[in-house]
């Protein structure tokens, strides 16, 4: 999927705490907190993966 969202925090706290809220909203880790060589905290997030309906049984009778 082409859609990524990231956290980028001054702190390991702050970054936990976004990726947690991104999670919360529906978003799975791909990246988890790291220390970058800038001196910031970053993370990474896609949306989750939609469970699919099962597939209708084309032999069954609708109406019942």
């Amino acid at each position: 999927m082409a859609i990524r969202v990231s956290v980028q925090a001054g702190s390991e706290d702050e970054c936990v705490e976004g990726l947690a809220r991104l999670v919360d909203a529906g978003f799975q880790p791909v990246m988890m907190p790291r220390f970058m060589t800038d001196g910031r905290w970053m993370a990474r997030a896609v949306p989750a993966p939609l469970a699919k309906a099962p597939a209708a049984d084309s032999s069954q009778d609708p109406a019942v």
